[in-house]
């Protein structure tokens, strides 16, 4: 995310996320390979029977593994790919999804998610876990598309891309 990942850069991350930002996610904490977002349980975000939605509950474990990436300084964490399971229904005040590195090397990190539904009282309820594998992304520079490679890699063959 930056040189020095922080929580006051990693919140302006997340606010420069427009659909973060729409269901008002927020970061709570973020450093050494953990991020912890929460995010209130409205009526515009249950599903039919009075609970969170499931898709709500997969992009904020989505989010916060990328986030917990995210605290290693220089890299541009995008998620690979993840999987959730649904241990119970989230019904409580708010959500709490705990997301740590479990493994990274140079170019993905293995991340874990821990959701809760946390109740008015304070009290949590395990609602669904998640593993992901989240890639850095190198840093920007010009695309293919501009016919711009590094020396390693061959031109393209005139109006091939």
């Amino acid at each position: 995310m930056n040189d020095t990942p922080d929580l006051t850069f990693a919140r302006k991350v997340l606010a420069a996320q427009p659909f973060s930002v729409l269901l008002g996610t927020r970061l709570t904490a973020f450093g050494d390979g953990e991020a912890t977002l929460e995010l209130d349980n409205r009526a515009e975000l249950r599903q039919q029977y009075g609970y969170v939605h499931g898709g709500v509950l997969a992009y904020v474990a989505e989010n916060a593994m990328a986030f917990a990436a995210g605290t290693r300084p220089g890299d541009r964490p995008l998620t690979a790919g993840f999987t959730v399971d649904f241990v119970r229904p989230a019904d409580g005040a708010f959500l709490r999804a705990r997301a740590r590195v479990v493994r990274a090397g140079r170019a993905l990190a293995v991340c874990r998610c821990d959701l809760v539904s946390v109740d008015a009282d304070g009290t949590e309820t395990l609602c669904a876990v998640a593993q992901g594998t989240i890639s850095f992304a190198p840093p920007p520079g010009p695309s293919m598309r501009e016919g711009k490679f590094s020396s390693s890699v061959r031109k393209p063959i005139a109006g091939s891309v």
